[in-house]
């Protein structure tokens, strides 16, 4: 006979066994770190894809929103897996899923990626990828202006078609310079490989273009091996400026093309060494325009082919932040030491038309803390040696600094510099409306030598109208000028400043990176046939 008492301590019992046998799924899983000091192994590998809209909240819960859920393709299983450095069977390393994070993060199909832990029994750990797609066919049309011309573009893109990855573009734009309709595809993971296929056709007012990429790169830090070839054909009117009025033209015909090699030992130690090599045929033919009606002002032709070597060293050093570039959005920055060059040698044996020392050389670093106050430097040279002489030597220098004055509001400050020694004709640097001195006409002044520095107060709203659009806000002013006379022969006007206020809208659901820029901005400074007040509205990569 069982007593009342003896009931319930039996009772007790069953439960208090039961929560023991539940208790190693239900314990908390440890951090990455020491996950990966547990020398677990990875299992399971699931994928949580959230769709366009999230329809639990009500708020996003509308019959629009709905269909478009119902119309839009889900990226496929497959096509995420074939960008994981991981796979099931593994060691666990938090570098390797960190990376692999990075790489989902590039694509512009996705909003955002993220790789958890959920469960851990046994020294192995299952992994969930959780994502959320955006929708990726885009027919539309746009009207953006800067430097006081307009741009039109109608366009009919489908970014990650049937949930593959692949892109497809039909693209018709009408600038200052000429009228395109083209058409591209591109294919990050080509046949479930790490090489990518991308190519154009493009009919323009003055000229086509044709141009083939077919890569393997160096797509991970610990990847040994890389391989490709480029082709590049174009044909364009080009016209020089003056005060941001066409002041002279002429045709080039341009072919670029490349097949190259490269190798590396891997990661080791924090470091990642690369090498390359391969041959390149650079070739560019200037003509007068057909039919022109400026004057005719033409660089010199020139053909290089010349095989070169490179190298690269790069530093594992990475950082994940929000509210810099973009709005309440993932954002990856590379703050380690990067140094790159590639040396090359054109002789008039290989069919080239000189004797020349083609170089190129870089190097670039983050300092700082990328949550609160942070610099990234970038320096670049390129250049000939040809005949005793130094020839289109350019020296760029870039800086850019973050400093978090608020969860909603950051200081932001970038300056550019450019200098140039016996610059080919075509290759003078221009300062204006479209290369960072927003209260001026493009390519307002040129020469061999230019210096921008631009200053903006950031303002992120938690404003999201529609549930379509993050909403932000700068005030911004910028200053910079250019020395030397351009090729048109104009002389430059001295130190440039503007001051102005801005929009920023950046879409939630739509594929891309880009955000709306509508800015008022007004010249302090320039000649009187600027206007005193000018309207921008374009669309960028950054904030």
């Amino acid at each position: 006979m069982i007593t009342l008492s003896r009931f319930f301590c039996l009772l007790a019992t069953l439960v208090a066994g039961n929560a023991l046998a539940q208790a190693p799924d239900r314990a908390p899983i440890p951090p990455a770190d020491e996950l990966e000091a547990m020398g677990v192994v990875i299992g399971e590998i699931t994928f949580a894809k959230d769709n366009v809209f999230d329809l639990s909240k009500p708020e996003e819960d509308r019959p629009l929103y709905r269909l478009a859920n119902r119309l839009h393709v889900m990226t496929r299983d497959s096509t995420l897996r074939n960008q994981l450095l991981i796979r099931s069977g593994d060691s666990y390393s938090r570098r390797l899923i960190n990376e692999s994070e990075r790489l989902l993060r590039e694509n512009v199909f996705l909003y955002d990626a993220k790789i958890e832990a959920t469960r851990l029994e046994n020294g192995v750990v299952d992994l969930r990828v959780a994502t959320r797609d955006q929708w990726t066919l885009i027919p539309g049309m746009s009207l953006s202006r800067s430097g006081g011309e307009n741009r039109t573009r109608f366009t009919l893109s489908e970014k990650n078609l049937l949930g593959t990855g692949i892109a497809l573009r039909l693209n018709y734009v009408e600038t200052v310079d000429r009228e395109s309709t083209s058409f591209s595809f591109y294919d990050k993971n080509l046949g479930k490989s790490r090489t990518s296929l991308f190519f154009e056709v493009a009919d323009n007012s003055d000229g086509d273009t044709n141009q083939v990429r077919l890569i393997r790169p160096f797509y991970a830090l610990d990847a040994r091996w890389s391989a490709g070839a480029t082709y590049f054909d174009d044909t364009r009117d080009v016209s020089f400026y003056e005060l941001g009025d066409e002041a002279a033209e002429y045709s080039v015909d341009s072919e670029l093309h490349s097949v190259f090699a490269g190798w590396s030992d891997g990661l080791k130690n924090g470091w990642v060494k690369r090498w390359t090599a391969g041959i390149v045929l650079d070739e560019r033919d200037f003509s007068p325009v057909t039919s022109g009606t400026l004057p005719t002002l033409l660089p010199a032709d020139r053909t290089l082919i010349y095989p070169f070597l490179g190298f690269e060293l790069l530093e594992d050093k990475f950082d994940s932040t929000s509210n810099r570039d973009q709005i309440d959005r993932t954002e990856d920055f590379y703050m380690g030491t990067r140094v790159w060059g590639t040396l090359g040698y054109a002789t008039e044996s290989f069919n080239a038309d000189r004797e020349s020392v083609i170089y190129q050389a870089g190097i670039s670093n983050g300092f700082g803390d990328i949550d609160k106050k942070a610099v990234l430097l970038t320096s670049t040279v390129s250049g000939r040696h040809e005949e005793g002489s130094a020839a289109n030597v350019r020296l760029l220098l870039s800086a850019r600094y973050y400093n978090q004055i608020s969860d909603k509001r950051l200081f932001y400050m970038t300056v550019d510099a450019a200098h140039g020694e016996n610059l080919d004709l075509d290759e003078f640097f221009e300062l204006g409306g479209d290369t960072g001195l927003r209260g001026y006409p493009l390519r307002y002044q040129n020469g061999h030598s230019r210096f921008i520095v631009s200053a903006e107060k950031r303002y992120f709203t938690d404003w999201y109208p529609f549930r379509l659009l993050r909403v932000g806000g700068a005030i911004f002013a910028d200053v910079g000028r250019s020395w030397g006379r351009s090729p048109a022969g104009s002389t430059p006007l001295g130190w440039l400043k503007d001051v102005g206020i801005g929009l920023r809208l950046s879409p939630t659901r739509a594929s891309g990176r880009d955000i709306i820029h509508i800015d008022v901005a007004f010249p302090l400074d320039g000649d009187r046939s600027i206007d005193s007040v000018q309207f921008l509205i374009q669309s960028k990569r950054s904030f």
